[in-house]
């Protein structure tokens, strides 16, 4: 049997901010959902591209050189590998990340 994947029940499951939790794999990729609240730290992913999809609140990826990508309810930006970046929230907001299964959420 193919299960139904509820979000709102992964979303009210996550406590800890920054922590994303496997949602779904699909071949080599992988959905994670994660609870941001605050800021993360500058990073670079240097062989994948990472893709955010904002499910309920508002974020800004902050990008090295580049403008603020500021995300509402139901956008989504793509990260290219190599760009060095920083999420952020000034409030409790809930993320789907596409990125591949091996990937390290933290970046280097």
């Amino acid at each position: 049997m193919i299960p139904a994947i509820k979000l709102q029940r992964q979303m009210d499951a996550i406590q800890t901010p920054w922590s994303p939790v496997d949602i779904a794999r699909v071949n080599d990729q992988v959905l994670r959902l994660a609870l941001i609240d605050g800021q993360y730290h500058w990073h670079t992913h240097t062989g994948e591209d990472e893709l955010f999809y904002v499910l309920k609140g508002n974020i800004v990826i902050q990008v090295k050189d580049q403008p603020d990508v500021v995300l509402h309810d139901g956008e989504m930006a793509v990260i290219p590998k190599g760009v060095e970046h920083c999420p952020r929230s000034d409030g409790p907001s809930y993320i789907l990340m596409f990125e591949p299964a091996a990937l390290v959420s933290k970046g280097d």
